[in-house]
């Protein structure tokens, strides 16, 4: 092997910044700047000549522009601003207003959280704000404690985004993927395999749908803590004509409009095509434009029609687009960071060592767990899929192509259950404090579920790595760990019984 280990140190020194400052903006842009010196021998000018040049290229090269890069940049900033519009418009009280006057019972709405969660399932910080505060005045009159409704909150917004192309995750997960060059299918093709396989984040929805169906699991649960304020019923007087519509509109055109764009470009493209070869021949940087453009003109008209001004409109759009900077410089910095090891040749390297000393029957499950730590040390999901998944993508393709997919599905697990579990995540942070509920009280209560989910999966990823297929190996996971839940559950009652009679 004629490459040098040296190339390696960007890429550890990116790694060790992540664990240590929990800034995956910082470490990225620190593995960029240290491989390029790398690239360029240490030599500043040509070092800067070179960064310019790849910068300029994540946009424009070769003559012609980058539509796939310039399309998800716009998607995202869409996404953002409708995101916020939604908050600010009072769509999200609106909706709250109109569901309190229909839940009949406990266990409605204790569905009606996980439901509205599905709705909402643009993006996961969105998520969590929006159904913690819908669902809030909910809580005392149905007997639902603040850890079972921060768990239900927190438990359908990051796993279900994962799982779905057109939500804010879509367009950063797929221009993730299609940056890899011997990935032999589309970006939402590969999206949608690799979340057939993402077996916690599915695991998760089924599990929490079945907790609020069953009201199991937070029994011995008090509400010893303090409130930080009154979770008094909204004022239903002021729902108005729109009702639920404000928030409801949007949502469905931005779900109907990326099915119908995609498919029309699809058959554009393969007219004699059947539907999955629409969708493998589609454009789907543009349709995710498209969609998200249509949307947020669907926002618009709807805060036009209540009566809302120009001013707060603005507002929203800055303050969407500002909310989205962060992770598209994430993104940005993605592109960079992984053509610097791309020209360091990092990856003949790492799959070299792991073709000697990696065990192939024990890949998938190792990303499973690989990642599940980094999420939940640094806090970040989306940082673990810029870091991991181009990693994952070459150790598995050295090691057996055909593990090249199940491998970046135990990633996106992975990274999932980590940030899931992270008492410094901010999903885990919103889940509590919009549900009424202390962010530890949170995470130690949320902890338990999440161990059995993933153990769960980390089987059915072992499984697939000996050749089961998908389906047989999330069925043994989903019994593994419902099984697993059952004996928890069974254990927290036993523990409130006997706090009770004490």
């Amino acid at each position: 092997m004629d490459v040098n280990p040296i190339v390696l140190l960007p890429l550890i020194f990116t790694l060790v910044l992540a664990l240590v400052t929990r800034q995956t903006l910082v470490a990225l842009i620190g593995g960029i700047v240290s491989g390029a010196l790398l690239v360029k021998s240490f030599d500043v000018i040509a070092t800067l000549q070179y960064l310019a040049a790849s910068t300029q290229g994540l946009f424009y090269d070769g003559g012609a522009w980058k539509t796939w890069n310039l399309n998800v940049l716009a998607a995202m900033l869409m996404l953002g601003m409708m995101t916020r519009l939604l908050s600010i418009s009072g769509a999200v009280d609106s909706f709250s207003q109109w569901l309190y006057l229909r839940i009949q019972s406990g266990r409605q709405a204790r569905l009606g959280v996980v439901l509205l969660g599905y709705l909402v399932f643009i993006d996961g910080i969105f998520s969590c704000l929006a159904v913690g505060h819908v669902c809030r005045p909910l809580k005392d009159k149905y007997a639902i404690n603040s850890p079972q409704l921060a768990y239900l909150v927190d438990s359908n917004a990051s796993p279900l985004c994962s799982l779905v192309p057109i939500s804010s995750w879509g367009p950063y997960v797929m221009a993730l993927l299609a940056s890899i060059s011997f990935l032999n299918l589309p970006p939402l093709a590969a999206f949608v395999v690799v979340a057939q396989g993402n077996f916690y984040a599915i695991l998760t929805l089924v599990f929490a749908l079945w907790l609020a169906y069953s009201g199991k699991g937070f029994e011995q649960v008090t509400q010893a803590a303090p409130k930080s304020e009154p979770d008094t019923a909204p004022d239903t007087t002021k729902i108005g004509a729109i009702g639920p519509w404000m928030l409801l509109l949007p949502m469905l055109t931005l779900l109907l409009s990326a099915i119908g764009f995609t498919l029309t470009s699809g058959m554009m493209a393969a007219p004699d095509g059947s539907i999955a070869q629409w969708i493998a021949q589609a454009d789907i940087g543009a349709a995710m434009r498209n969609a998200c453009l249509l949307a947020l003109v669907v926002t618009f008209a709807s805060m036009m029609f209540s009566g809302q001004g120009l001013s707060l409109m603005v507002k929203g759009v800055a303050s969407g687009i500002g909310m989205m900077l962060f992770a598209i410089g994430i993104l940005l910095c993605t592109w960079m960071i992984g053509k610097v090891i791309a020209d360091l040749n990092v990856a003949s390297l790492l799959a070299y060592w792991a073709e000697l000393y990696i065990n192939q029957r024990l890949l998938v499950p190792g990303l499973f767990v690989l990642c599940a730590l980094m999420a939940f040390t640094t806090g970040s999901s989306w940082g673990t899929f810029a870091i991991m998944i181009p990693i994952g993508a070459q150790i598995s393709h050295q090691l057996d192509v055909s593990m090249l997919l199940p491998a970046l599905s135990a990633v996106m697990a992975g990274s999932v259950f980590g940030d899931h579990c992270s008492p410094i995540s901010d999903t885990s942070v919103i889940s509590a404090t919009s549900s009424g509920c202390s962010p530890h009280e949170h995470v130690i209560t949320q902890i338990p579920l999440a161990l059995v989910t993933a153990t769960g999966a980390l089987v059915g990823f072992w499984l697939v790595n000996q050749g089961w297929d998908y389906l047989l190996s999330g069925l043994v996971a989903g019994f593994v760990g419902f099984g697993l839940l059952q004996g928890l559950l069974w254990r927290r009652k036993l523990v409130s019984r006997v706090s009770m009679s004490n």
